[in-house]
């Protein structure tokens, strides 16, 4: 797989596939790995669009100095992007990679072509969640991650999709309990750290796309219609049935939402240049 050595001691790995405009940008969540992406990535990637993900700083197989903020995972994106030559790029993240990619178009709107937010929330950390967040930090290092993983799956997954699909159950479960517990700690501290992002939405300018499934108890649809309302000219899709991984669990649906708002962001033909 390629990587990135970044100027901060960071080295990323990533996947990038297919050629063609726009270039898609996908930012995991906690505590999960690029191949979240996986089904988006084949997909799109064969529908001629080109498609990057990568492995946050300490998730999967990338490494480094551990994050402080979640400016530290906007920075390695820039730098991702930097690296491949992507001048724009349409930014979609999901759960803590939707709080990345808000941190990415605050701090740098004019490298984002378009935004997608999948389950995931823009208000600032609660005292009691900055609280929890910290004391799962110590646990994790203290304790490793089977047992975290162990009791967020139910809450990961909808009750449909455990009952019906046992793969995509199996590997949010694998994804989470391999994570390494040094970056899933850095990464919950970080977070608990968080800046409020309403602001940041009420402010962009770019297509934006709004998905969460009906059954997320992390992110419920509330939140969503709250990032629907922020944002002037935005869509939301609610994928009914699924839960705080409507990527995973509902696939083909949320290909299609995903595609269909993507579309219209293709190059059209140079009729002059059919011509000649």
């Amino acid at each position: 797989m390629p990587t990135l050595e970044t100027h901060h001691g960071a080295v990323l790995t990533y996947d990038d596939r297919g050629t063609s405009e726009p270039a898609l940008l996908l930012v995991h969540g906690h505590p999960f790995n690029r191949s979240m992406w996986h089904p988006q990535t084949e997909h799109f990637a064969e529908r001629g669009f080109r498609v990057v993900v990568p492995d946050l700083r300490g998730y999967g197989e990338s490494t480094g100095p551990a994050v402080t903020s979640l400016k530290d995972f906007a920075h390695d994106l820039i730098a991702l992007a930097d690296h491949l030559g992507l001048a724009t790029f349409v930014l979609g993240g999901l759960s803590m990679g939707g709080q990345i990619a808000m941190q990415t178009i605050a701090d740098h709107p004019q490298r984002v072509q378009a935004l997608l937010l999948a389950d995931t929330f823009p208000t600032a950390e609660t005292p009691e969640g900055r609280r929890n967040r910290r004391a799962a930090a110590g646990r994790v290092e203290k304790e490793g991650m089977r047992d975290y993983a162990t009791e967020l799956l139910p809450k990961m997954v909808s009750p449909r999709t455990r009952a019906k699909n046992a793969e995509v159950t199996e590997h949010v479960f694998t994804m989470m309990r391999t994570s390494a517990p040094a970056g899933a700690a850095a990464a919950l501290r970080a977070r608990a750290l968080r800046p409020d992002y309403r602001v940041t939405l009420e402010q962009v300018e770019v297509p934006t796309l709004v998905t969460v499934g009906s059954e997320d108890e992390f992110t419920p649809v509330a939140d969503a219609q709250l990032m629907h309302r922020l944002v002037a000219g935005s869509a939301l899709a609610v994928l009914e049935g699924a839960g705080h991984l409507p990527n995973l669990e509902s696939a083909a649906e949320f290909n299609d939402v995903f595609g269909r708002f993507l579309n219209p962001l293709r190059p059209r033909p140079d009729p002059q240049a059919e011509e000649r």
